[in-house]
């Protein structure tokens, strides 16, 4: 399978074509880093959702093919909406295969949201085919995973196959919630994803928690507190 060319050198000016390919090279120096030692199908595994007072955890993980590199693709925290959203549609086309986990507000509760996070990361794996042979996680060791891996602090901004998972995860988890906020309009869901901002905060001191909410989060464990 082909990839889409880099940024080149002839189509921008030569200063930028030179620090593209620098950034080319360093995104791509993990999983050069691998193959050279043998490893032929790797994968790249980043979650959304872990801080959020609401909705779900989801995980990605995705194969690109040998030396794929995606220009733009980054930590999509650095990203705007609609650039994660093009990135997404890039990533998913040139992708050997993705997978993602998803982990329920239920399961969060009951586990915590550690525990669901490795549980999501788990089932992202589980889902790709081929069955990689090695995953590039970002953050620490995650215990149980259905293959060896390497773990990366940092490592969205680190591994180009780490940010394309970044990416699929996070305009998944955005997707997921922007649905909910049809059911539940008056909590603004589709702005702040559930994450802990102002707005959201005033919305469950007005109408308590709804059944997306975390109870096992403090704000959220105070809100229901308050409206019994």
């Amino acid at each position: 399978m082909n990839c889409p060319p880099g940024a080149s050198a002839s189509r921008r000016k030569p200063v930028q074509g030179e620090r593209e390919e620098e950034l080319r090279a360093a995104m791509l120096q993990r999983e050069r880093e691998a193959r050279r030692r043998g490893v032929s199908v790797l994968c790249g595994v980043d979650e959304a959702g872990r801080g959020p007072l609401a909705g779900p955890v989801v995980a990605a993980a995705v194969i690109l093919p040998e030396d794929c590199y995606i220009a733009g693709v980054r930590d999509s925290k650095t990203l705007s909406a609609q650039q994660r959203e093009r990135l997404y549609r890039e990533v998913t086309r040139w992708a050997v295969d993705f997978s993602v986990g998803v982990v329920d507000v239920r399961e969060i509760d009951a586990l915590n949201i550690q525990q669901a996070t490795y549980r999501a990361m788990r089932l992202s794996i589980e889902g790709l085919r081929p069955r990689p042979e090695l995953a590039l996680v970002d953050g620490l060791p995650v215990p149980g995973l259905p293959v060896p891996h390497e773990a990366l602090v940092d490592g969205d901004a680190l591994s180009h196959v780490i940010a394309a998972a970044s990416i699929v995860a996070k305009v998944t988890r955005d997707r997921i919630m922007a649905a909910y906020a049809a059911l539940y309009p008056e909590y603004g869901f589709d702005e702040h994803k559930g994450y802990c901002t102002p707005a959201h905060l005033q919305s469950l001191r007005l109408y308590g928690p709804c059944p997306l909410h975390r109870r096992s989060f403090a704000p959220v464990a105070e809100a229901a507190r308050r409206g019994r």
